[in-house]
């Protein structure tokens, strides 16, 4: 299908602030492999000669970091490239900023409206998306969704009732690019503004508003939007063509901040003949009374590491209320914690225990504790400490009646600049 002529053009979305991935540059304009978001987003567009026209949407103070992806674009797409316009308050009315300045004598026949963060899409999509929107007249990509799906009603608790389970494999997760026959879609965007309607987050779901057909053809998997700071982490690796183990962080585009948490926990000892110690089961005289399996050094390291994030403590993830933890093994609370600092993007860089007690003696159990926590935080041996002490008899731990761990967690997160009310309404624009 590639030799066909095609009368096509792009809309890209890209004025979007982007910064609740951290730091003061949207998204779209940090770099992935040397080059911007949008910088690729475009070169990968305009590399399909079905695409004879590319119409930037860029945010209107925007116009410095737009004039800096052109550097690093060839003469042949900047060719294409259309002068940008601003967009507005929400992507919708970014869309159609972009679908307005492609009216006229030169409009096109069909039109991939494309998100400026999704950089990964590659030819052969943009192929299938032409193909789809010139047979249909209105198609999305989708790709099948692996995880069970919940229709839920809010109890404005924090929690949803269940009200429905839609089968999976009537579900697609909807991506873009999204082909249209272009008059009709330009079109349905003049009706909704006309009707006051702003809230469309796709215009698969604008067009369906309006009375059209749409179809949904094979997307890509790889096709994702960056979104977290995980997200261009992994774009960066997969743009430097570099092992994501061998990356260095000279070489990132992510600037990175250090936080240190700290965390400290006590249980009163009872009958029992074993104490849990950083996931190692020792014997002892004596158990100790907890809900959960009372793992002093794990926990205190939990609240540690939720500490350095910002995110509540071991009691607010792991309820004592809630009897699902009775007898939990503790390693799923750190394993907890340690998933919740990568999702961010965040590294582990030391993780330092000392366990308060004049019984049991750990030093012989020392390194399996090591080698233990170090298995639970994926993180090397060496980046693992862990010391005891007693308190020379002073205090419950003093005389035997309990023990005790503090903890420490140096991690490092992408830097954040924070959100207001107004950043939260500007990032939905993206």
């Amino acid at each position: 299908m590639s030799g066909t002529a095609w009368n096509a053009a792009a809309v890209v979305v890209a004025a979007g602030r982007g910064i609740r991935i951290g730091g003061d540059t949207p998204k779209q304009y940090r770099r992935v492999g040397g080059q911007a978001v949008l910088t690729r987003t475009l070169a990968a567009l305009a590399a399909h000669p079905g695409i004879a026209r590319i119409q930037p949407v860029i945010a209107p103070d925007a116009a410095d970091f737009y004039r800096a992806c052109l550097d690093d674009l060839d003469a042949a797409t900047r060719d294409k490239l259309a002068e940008p316009v601003p967009g507005g308050a929400t992507r919708q009315q970014s869309v159609r900023a972009g679908l307005e300045a492609l009216d006229g004598a030169g409009a096109p026949d069909l039109v991939l409206v494309h998100d400026a963060a999704r950089p990964h899409v590659d030819r052969a999509l943009i192929e299938r998306a032409l193909v789809a929107g010139r047979d249909h007249g209105a198609a999305v990509p989708g790709i099948a969704v692996t995880d069970t799906i919940k229709v839920v009603e809010d109890l404005g608790d924090g929690t949803g009732r269940v009200r429905e389970t839609p089968p999976r494999e009537h579900l697609r997760a909807v991506q873009t690019p999204q082909s249209f026959a272009y008059g009709p879609l330009r079109d349905a965007h003049r009706r909704a503004a006309e009707a006051d309607l702003h809230a469309f987050t796709d215009d698969g779901a604008l067009a369906e508003w309006a009375g059209l057909a749409v179809v949904v053809f094979e997307g890509d998997p790889r096709n994702r939007k960056i979104t977290q700071p995980a997200d261009l982490i992994e774009a960066d690796r997969g743009f430097s063509g570099q092992n994501p183990n061998a990356l260095s962080e000279a070489h990132s585009m992510t600037t990175y901040v250090t936080r240190l948490g700290t965390g400290f926990d006590v249980h009163a000892f009872t009958e029992g003949d074993h104490v849990w110690l950083g996931g190692v089961k020792i014997p002892a005289d004596r158990g100790v009374l907890a809900h959960s399996d009372g793992d002093v050094a794990l926990h205190a390291l939990t609240d540690a590491l939720l500490g350095a994030i910002a995110d509540g403590d071991i009691g607010t993830h792991f309820p004592p209320s809630d009897e699902q933890w009775r007898g939990a093994s503790s390693d799923r609370f750190l394993a907890h914690a340690v998933e919740l600092v990568r999702a961010r993007g965040g590294k582990i860089d030391h993780l330092d225990i000392t366990v308060l007690a004049e019984a049991p003696r750990i030093g012989a159990h020392r390194e399996a504790i090591r080698a233990r926590i170090a298995e639970i935080a994926g993180v090397p041996l060496s980046s693992v400490s862990i010391k005891a002490t007693t308190t020379e008899k002073l205090g419950f731990v003093g005389r035997a009646e309990g023990l005790a761990a503090q903890a420490a967690a140096t991690v490092r997160l992408p830097e954040a600049a924070p959100l207001n009310a107004a950043d939260e309404t500007a990032e939905r624009r993206a």
